[in-house]
């Protein structure tokens, strides 16, 4: 009797909890009080490029979201929903943010190849990279190879590298930019970065020649515009010009 008892507690427990889960979706993002749980969805990716909804005809821009190291992936849910025009397919790019960025570097540009030949009506590709994430997409500018426009976007990025990046990764900052590509620089102000301001020096100071800098504002809608907000100030905007 108990045995079965056991039995039927551990299947409502299994079937509650399938019932709970939901796909990393723009669809399923909660921008209340289960932020936090839509931002866990996005970090239990596996390794990889993923599309957050339905790849549609009329879409022509491919717009990746590059997280940076440790992320929760809270910090994403508002600006990922914000990016999400009819003309975009909004993707994340889930990557090895513990080691160096080369190899990730690598794969993303490999995806992004596959991805466009396989969708012919993608045209254009636009990265948002957040602090490491900022300096992985904008590495990759070095490498790209394509004829279609890639636009770069750098959120608190620590451009200028940090000491392990040079030390055991080799990383040097790009000076100027590659084939058919735009920059443009986001920097947080240093003091109120809870990643930067105990540094000293601000890693995102770097002159790469033909790139936008913006530094970014104290606040932002009430609160000090630290490190994981400004993504969501950078994409409302983007949005204004777009």
């Amino acid at each position: 009797m108990k045995h079965n008892s056991l039995s039927l507690i551990i299947v409502f427990v299994l079937l509650f909890s399938c019932s709970e889960s939901k796909e990393a979706t723009l669809e399923n993002f909660n921008l209340d009080k289960d932020v936090f749980v839509s931002g866990a969805s996005l970090m239990n990716f596996s390794f990889g490029l993923h599309d957050l909804e339905e790849i549609r005809q009329y879409q022509d821009t491919l717009l990746i979201g590059v997280h940076g190291s440790n992320s929760r992936g809270y910090e994403w849910i508002y600006p990922l929903q914000t990016l999400n025009e009819n003309k975009n397919l909004v993707s994340f790019f889930r990557w090895d943010d513990d080691g160096c960025p080369d190899p990730s570097i690598d794969t993303l540009l490999k995806l992004i190849k596959d991805k466009t030949k396989n969708n012919p009506n993608l045209n254009k590709v636009i990265l948002v990279g957040h602090s490491y994430g900022g300096l992985l997409v904008t590495a990759l500018s070095q490498t790209w190879d394509m004829d279609m426009p890639l636009q770069i976007h750098s959120i608190a990025g620590p451009l200028k590298g940090m000491n392990f990046l040079s030390s055991i990764c080799d990383y040097k900052p790009p000076v100027t930019l590659g084939t058919n590509t735009s920059l443009h620089q986001w920097r947080t102000i240093q003091e109120l970065d809870g990643a930067f301001r105990d540094l000293k020096y601000d890693p995102q100071v770097v002159e790469i020649k033909n790139s936008l800098v913006t530094r970014l504002p104290q606040t932002y809608k009430g609160n000090k515009l630290g490190h994981n907000w400004s993504i969501s100030w950078v994409a409302d905007e983007i949005n204004k010009t777009h």
